[in-house]
């Protein structure tokens, strides 16, 4: 940008200086140099020469400075001229590809009154790897290519092709366009018999430079078009030999045979390696050296002298004469024991070993007994690579044979070794390589000595027997790299077996994978259990198709809107995880990670909230409770029979059945003292005090109770409580509402002091025996002691609580509708 500005201005200065008249007027100053292209780093040297009659410069001394692309240069680098006019700068290396050096007067800011442009750059370098190809395809050409040098030249730099024919003596030079370095040249400026010389010639402003000639016979440079292969078949009665018919494209008919080279190569369609021999280029060619019977593609190419080879023709295919199959099988196999029916269930597995040639394309494997070699019976016949079937416990061994249309390979024998139990292995381990290969390794326990091991892998997804492959290792290995098509993403049993003279040893088997990802799906998360604080979660276990690899553990997101994210590691084998120290206040959100080594997914998101009480919890509370009750409960019913009479006084008084009571049969004292002496549990006579009724259903007429009440001072209850006795008329026996009970109280036996008889009224509703069922009394007396001088009142008159109306019998029993009901006759 700074140079163009002063370009600018360097060209602005003759408008400016004519400006005043339209006429021509000469620049105001002049600068001389050397050369305006110069070599990269080399000095400089200019002189800037203002004229007299410049408009620029008004004062008689005048002050000259120079900038190099806008930049002032240094004092130190000008030199005095003649005058203050003439001035002189020396850059001594200029290292600029393009600059604008300008001649300025001083002023404020400086004018410029003369400038030039100065460019630097290399000379060029000789043209490098000059080369020519004839192109034979119409029409018909020749290219030179060649390098132009790793120097940069910065300068424009030219470049012009030179031929020239011997015979012809005809010089040829083809201007090259800036920036190829390449030139074809047409067919009528070369002959293809006719030697040449070439070269090319590089220029630019500093110099020139030419390449080493070379002497180029176009038909040696020729690169002819690829050959055409008409057919491949078997030659006859040569095994290992195919016979190839070929020929040139129809515009290399004129090429003669004797001048060309040829070579072939071939392969089987499952290989990827070629071979190649040459061949003549006679017509048929022969190839021979190959397997018997087997397939093979072919391709072949040629070139003239030592020109350059055509490219490869296209794929033809033919087949060499079959043979009888030659050389062994590899092969192992897997016993297991059939106890129901004494049996060997056996999978054997085959592959051609390094010296087994089919020799035949259909072929097939034979399996049979060591009795039955004559092939009357065969366990197997397969075109696969392995054959399951069963064999008594006696049979030790089995013969495999390759069989082919020619004839059958010489047998293999395959020992029937059952399995042993015995620990060899250790810490097998599969590490994925980069070629599509895994590095098995393992260990062995120092005092085993097996024969061989065997390592074999199959794919887990796919359980078709003939996808298993395998390799027989040696005793002393301890490590194989196994070579397959291993897809990515995709899971492989891996396992090692140590054999041994009488038998397999105990294998161990690890599942591996060649390339690992994130899996494709993540479990969906189940609420399982809630406790207070506390939350389990589980999972389903993700689809082994879709895991992409080994799963190293699952991770649990989980938090609220108050409080951080926390993560809660899970094994990969157990799938649940119960999260702890939850708060019931916000609403959770959890989302699950699942990872392999070859990548990470997360799940959606679940959001679940923690109650105060939980199911369990309450479930829990009420248990205890229950439990807590129920203990009591029996507590208090061990107690009660514990103490049962003690508990039954206190709460349930004994209450005397009026319908079998014995007051009736009371007749001298002697009966008194009998029923003193008895053990019977009805209550003693001498100890009853107080007698009271429930309460009363129904109330008799006034008339009754006024009649009733009259007969003593303290009987108001019990004159209330008679009315319900069934011998007066408004009894209605047992479809009544309640009948009253009679309560019995005891006195202490003790003397007391006399006093007037009282009936109370018991409160309680408890219905009476009926009243239709017969009485059977005791007799009850009152008794005299030492210790109860005085005379108790009991269902009659006592001294002191007796009327004169008492003598009468008839009027006591009337007035007493109680004891009436006693039906205590003969008193």
């Amino acid at each position: 940008m700074k140079s163009t500005w002063l370009s600018v201005i360097v060209m602005l200065v003759p408008f400016l200086n004519g400006a005043r008249n339209d006429n021509y007027m000469p620049p105001c100053a002049n600068i001389q140099t050397a050369r305006l292209v110069v070599p990269m780093g080399s000095p400089v040297t200019a002189t800037c020469v203002i004229s007299d009659d410049c408009p620029l410069v008004i004062e008689e001394i005048v002050r000259i400075e120079w900038h190099l692309d806008n930049n002032l240069l240094p004092i130190s680098s000008y030199v005095a001229g003649a005058s203050s006019r003439v001035s002189e700068v020396v850059i001594p290396s200029f290292n600029h590809t393009r600059a604008f050096l300008a001649c300025c007067v001083q002023a404020s800011p400086a004018q410029v009154v003369k400038g030039v442009e100065i460019r630097a750059g290399y000379l060029p370098e000789a043209p490098q790897n000059l080369s020519c190809q004839t192109n034979l395809t119409n029409p018909n050409t020749m290219a030179c290519v060649w390098d132009p040098g790793e120097q940069e030249t910065y300068l424009l730099t030219k470049y012009t092709l030179h031929t020239k024919i011997w015979e012809l003596r005809k010089n040829h030079t083809y201007a090259v366009l800036p920036g190829v370095h390449r030139y074809t040249i047409p067919r009528p400026d070369f002959v293809l018999f006719s030697k040449m010389d070439i070269y090319v010639r590089a220029v630019n402003e500093l110099g020139e430079a030419t390449s080493v000639p070379i002497i180029v016979e176009p038909i040696s440079k020729a690169k002819f078009d690829p050959p055409m292969i008409l057919k491949v078949e078997a030659a006859p009665r040569r095994f290992g030999c195919l016979e190839l018919s070929w020929s040139l494209p129809q515009h290399l008919f004129w090429v003669s045979n004797r001048y060309l080279n040829a070579e072939a190569r071939q392969k089987t369609p499952n290989s990827s390696q070629w071979t190649k021999q040459p061949i003549l280029p006679t017509k048929p060619a022969n190839l021979c050296n190959l397997l018997n019977g087997t397939q093979y593609v072919t391709q072949i190419r040629v070139r003239y002298k030592q020109s350059p080879w055509s490219e490869w023709s296209s794929i033809q295919s033919g087949v060499t004469l079959e043979s009888a199959p030659t050389g062994r099988l590899d092969w192992w196999m897997k016993v297991s024991r059939d106890q129901m029916h004494k049996q060997h269930s056996i999978k054997l597995f085959w592959k051609p070993s390094k010296r087994f040639c089919a020799n035949g394309q259909n072929v097939s494997y034979v399996v049979s007994d060591q009795k039955m070699l004559g092939g009357k019976a065969n366990l197997c016949s397969t075109k696969g690579n392995c054959c399951t079937f069963q064999l008594p416990r006696s049979v030790k061994k089995v013969h495999l044979r390759a069989v082919n249309a020619a004839g059958k390979s010489a047998p293999t024998e395959c020992h029937i070794y059952p399995p042993k139990g015995r620990l060899v292995l250790s810490d097998v381990s599969v590490d994925p390589q980069e070629d599509r290969s895994l590095l098995v390794q393992w260990r062995t326990v120092l005092s085993s000595s097996p024969v061989d091991f065997v390592v074999d892998w199959r794919p887990v997804l796919n359980k078709e027997l003939s996808l298993s492959q395998f390799e027989i290792v040696n005793r002393n290995q301890t490590s194989l790299v196994i070579k397959g098509s291993f897809e990515p993403y995709e899971p492989y049993d891996i396992s090692v077996y140590p054999r041994f003279k009488d038998g397999l040893g105990h294998h161990q088997t690890v599942t591996s994978y060649w390339r690992q990802k994130a899996p494709s799906i993540v479990p969906k998360i189940q609420i399982k259990k809630t406790w207070q604080s506390r939350i389990e979660l589980t999972w389903d276990e993700i689809p082994l198709n879709q895991r992409n690899g080994i799963i190293q553990g699952y991770k649990i997101f989980y938090w609220n809107q108050t409080g951080p994210v926390k993560v809660e590691n899970v094994d990969p084998e157990n799938r649940r995880v119960v999260l702890k120290d939850l708060k019931n206040e916000p609403l959770y959100e959890a989302f699950m990670m699942v990872s392999t080594s070859g990548g990470s997914l997360n799940g959606s998101r679940i959001h679940f909230e923690i109650q105060a009480f939980d199911a369990v919890t309450v479930v829990i509370i009420v248990i205890s409770f229950g439990v807590g009750l129920a203990f009591l409960l029996i507590l208090m019913v061990l107690i009660c029979f514990s103490n049962h009479r003690r508990f039954k006084g206190n709460f349930w008084p004994v209450v005397p059945d009026p319908a079998n009571s014995s007051i009736k049969s009371w007749t001298t004292d002697s009966t008194q003292d009998n029923y003193l002496a008895s053990d019977s549990k009805e209550p003693n006579p001498i100890y009853l005090s107080h007698l009271s009724f429930l309460d009363l259903p129904v109330k008799a007429s006034k008339k009754e109770d006024d009649s009733w009440l009259s007969s003593g001072e303290e009987m108001n209850d019990l004159g209330e409580s008679i009315c319900g006795s069934p011998f007066i008329p408004e009894y209605s026996g047992s479809n009544s509402g309640s009948v009253p009970y009679a309560t019995v109280i005891f006195s202490d036996p003790r003397p007391i002091v006399k006093a007037p008889c009282v009936y109370l009224r018991s409160e309680s509703k408890q219905p009476l025996l009926e009243t239709e069922e017969s009485f059977s009394p005791r007799s009850y007396q009152n008794m005299e002691t030492d210790r109860m001088p005085v005379e108790q009142c009991f269902f009659g008159p006592c001294h002191d609580c007796v009327s004169e109306e008492a003598e009468d019998p008839d009027i006591l029993w009337n007035d007493f509708p109680f004891l009436r009901a006693l039906a205590m006759n003969d008193l």
